[in-house]
């Protein structure tokens, strides 16, 4: 072999040995994160606390604490029962004989004084069945006959009344009760024996009803000047679907759609024409809605950090967050004092801070990990660590990061959205899944109308009520 062969045959070893090295170390950095990944909970991801091992030290909470005992404080009134002035039923105790010398105390013996004392209690519990007649009247004129309506409530011969259909839709759809639950709750409590089939049908009349009103509560949506964005895997006839949510503090809509991307938002048809402030988690077919403004999450931005704090020890990592958490106490001190963004001087140092904390993030994160380098055949995105995909999204992002120093109605996170889809998780774990497309359907369209309500401070079940007598009542839009 000539030494120009030798050397072209070490330079194509060393190559090689090279593409080796590279594969190894991607494979040791894949194993790390499969790692750290397998330590992540409830406070270092968005999983949900129902997940976390049970053996495992429970996280601290991110809330700031505020110093006060547990317990009611100082100058809470306390709730406690009261006697009423007018009780419905007044039951006398007299003694019989004298406690001293044993005489008789007869109707004749005077009464000085009373102590009194209030039970409360439910009277017994029956259904009430009221009749209703139509009668037949002969006008004294003409001879006609004329005949009195029914109310919407009696459409035939025997029926159960709106305020009974109310509570067991109420149970189904608000308490999340099962159908066998319930029907055995009405059979124990009220005699009624009440089929699985009639309550699905109550809650399909009751959805039916209340097209109008989701209709109502979803052009309120749109023209909201915030509006919370998320959704939630569900399961459906045996298949994966995805809950929807759009909300606000005072209005909720949910729809459940096979898929999870734009095709489910477009066909919903809040997002497409939405153009205030959209609030959601960064997942790309929210940002492709170009009309609106968008605003990140940013808890889901501390659960991060968190995550590169205590499995990378990542010390920018701490200090971004002890950032972003300063950034949320000024824009809520702003918010008190009756301001609608912070001034320019504090605004511009928290955003000079954020930035410096991020480029040192980058430098470290790029100097514990560099670049990995593309091997012959290999195509695509190549893969980098947490660190550096996080600090790239915070990077790109930053308006939409940083959105609640601008203006002190946008919110620092996502809560609205994530509170109003843990109630579904709470369902598919009570009921397993829904059955078929109209159930879940269903119970979107009257879960958000509940929801709504709730909101509002409207009692429930009168609500309900109005929509079993055909004239809903709707929430306030204003």
């Amino acid at each position: 072999m000539t030494p120009e062969e030798e050397i072209a045959s070490l330079q194509a070893e060393n190559a090689r040995q090279r593409e080796q090295i590279a594969a190894l170390l991607e494979r040791v950095q894949e194993l790390e994160t499969r790692l750290a990944n397998a330590s992540k909970d409830s406070h270092t991801s968005h999983k949900p606390p129902s997940s976390d091992p049970l053996g495992r030290k429970r996280p601290r909470s991110q809330r700031r604490r505020s110093g006060k005992k547990p317990g009611g404080q100082l100058g809470h009134r306390g709730e406690t029962l009261h006697l009423v002035a007018a009780p419905d039923e007044v039951v006398e105790h007299r003694p019989v004989v004298c406690v001293s010398c044993q005489t008789p105390l007869g109707e004749t013996a005077s009464v000085v004084g009373c102590e009194r004392r209030q039970v409360r209690e439910l009277p017994p519990v029956r259904l009430v069945v009221q009749e209703h007649r139509a009668l037949h009247v002969r006008c004294p004129r003409c001879e006609q006959v004329s005949v009195g309506s029914f109310p919407p409530e009696a459409p035939s011969r025997a029926q159960y009344g709106p305020r009974l259909r109310a509570l067991a839709v109420y149970l189904l759809e608000q308490q999340l009760i099962p159908y066998a639950r319930a029907r055995e709750l009405f059979a124990d409590l009220l005699a009624a024996p009440v089929s699985a089939g009639t309550l699905l049908r109550w809650v399909q009349q009751g959805a039916q009803t209340l097209r109008p009103v989701e209709e109502a509560i979803k052009t309120a949506l749109m023209r909201a000047p915030v509006l919370h964005s998320d959704e939630t895997g569900v399961r459906r006839a045996g298949r994966l679907a995805w809950a929807h949510v759009a909300s606000t503090s005072r209005l909720t809509h949910y729809a459940i759609h096979p898929q999870r991307g734009r095709a489910a938002t477009d066909a919903i048809g809040i997002l497409p024409r939405y153009q205030g402030v959209s609030v959601h988690d960064g997942w790309k077919p929210y940002q492709r809605y170009t009309q609106c403004r968008h605003a990140l999450c940013n808890i889901h931005h501390l659960r991060e950090l968190t995550f590169l704090e205590e499995a990378y020890d990542q010390a920018w990592a701490k200090e971004l967050k002890g950032a972003l958490l300063e950034m949320k106490t000024a824009v809520e001190a702003a918010r008190l004092r009756g301001e609608d963004r912070l001034g320019d001087a504090e605004r511009s140092a928290f955003v000079s801070r954020y930035e410096a904390l991020r480029a040192a993030g980058l430098a470290a994160g790029r100097a514990a990990n560099p670049p990995p380098q593309r091997r012959s055949g290999q195509r695509g995105r190549l893969k980098q660590s947490a660190a550096l995909n996080l600090l790239e999204r915070l990077a790109f992002g930053q308006r939409e990061v940083l959105a609640f120093l601008d203006d002190c109605t946008i919110p620092f996170d996502n809560n609205q959205a994530e509170q109003d889809l843990r109630m579904l998780k709470v369902q598919q774990k009570i009921a397993g899944s829904f059955r078929a497309d109209s159930g879940s359907a269903a119970f979107a369209r009257i879960r958000g109308y509940l929801s709504s309500m709730r909101k509002q401070g409207v009692a429930l079940l009168a609500a309900l009520q109005t929509v079993f007598t055909g004239q809903p009542l709707y929430p306030d839009f204003d």
